[in-house]
């Protein structure tokens, strides 16, 4: 068996133009997923249980149900109540790009806000106690020891969720949304030559992931430098 070569080089234009929605959905998803996630760890650092509670139910729920299923129940679920296909949302709720960054920035934001809680917990004493000796607001603490305190310590952790976000852009695809996996779908379905389409899919997920973990690697030892052991 042979690789045929010539049908990746033609079909390029269409893989590109797959790259561009990935990187699309990738980018919304993870801006507002990081968005609710801030507002959902504090919460989840309280020891008010009225205000624990309903953000460790919502992270604990998203987190114990596949990532499809929570598609499904956006683009394809909500179309079943009248009242959602009569209201004014239903332009969007009836967008195939719009559903699909809700669902991922929903499934991202609950693991970024476990992420964050735990990095905001681990926070060392001697941090807070110097916010504190220096007469800061519990607002100004967190907005200006805390939390910058805690995301840098969360990147590591936080690469491992972005990485895992790009893989389930590709559930895209099932829901009309050409991005990389569908552009595989649409040359294997024009040429029935699964191992060129799905391999050259499979190498611009490998690429793409390679360059995010040299942008977090060049973001951690950045901000992380203050945590590297000492060189003598």
């Amino acid at each position: 068996m042979m690789f045929d070569f010539s049908v990746i080089w033609d079909s390029l234009p269409l893989y590109f133009s797959g790259l561009l929605v990935t990187l699309k959905l990738l980018a919304i998803s993870l801006f507002f997923g990081l968005v609710a996630a801030v507002p959902l760890a504090l919460m989840r650092c309280s020891k008010n249980a009225a205000v624990n509670l309903p953000a460790w139910l919502y992270t604990y729920v998203i987190r114990g149900t596949p990532m499809l299923v929570q598609l499904f129940l956006i683009y394809y679920g909500l179309a079943q109540f009248e009242a959602v296909r009569e209201s004014s949302l239903w332009p969007l709720l009836s967008n195939a790009t719009f559903c699909a960054c809700a669902a991922f920035a929903i499934n991202t934001s609950a693991y970024t806000a476990e992420i964050l809680a735990g990095s905001l917990k681990a926070t060392p004493h001697g941090e807070i106690e110097a916010a504190k000796a220096m007469g800061m607001s519990r607002i100004k603490m967190y907005r200006r020891i805390l939390l910058p305190s805690a995301l840098r310590r969360a990147l590591p952790q936080y690469s491992n969720e972005v990485i895992m976000m790009l893989q389930t852009t590709s559930l895209a695809s099932i829901v009309t949304l050409v991005d990389i996996t569908g552009a595989a779908r649409t040359v294997y379905s024009q040429y029935y030559l699964p191992f060129e389409a799905f391999i050259t899919a499979g190498v611009f997920y490998l690429v793409m992931t390679f360059t995010l973990v040299r942008l977090f690697k060049l973001a951690e030892r950045r901000w992380l430098a203050y945590l590297a052991p000492r060189k003598h």
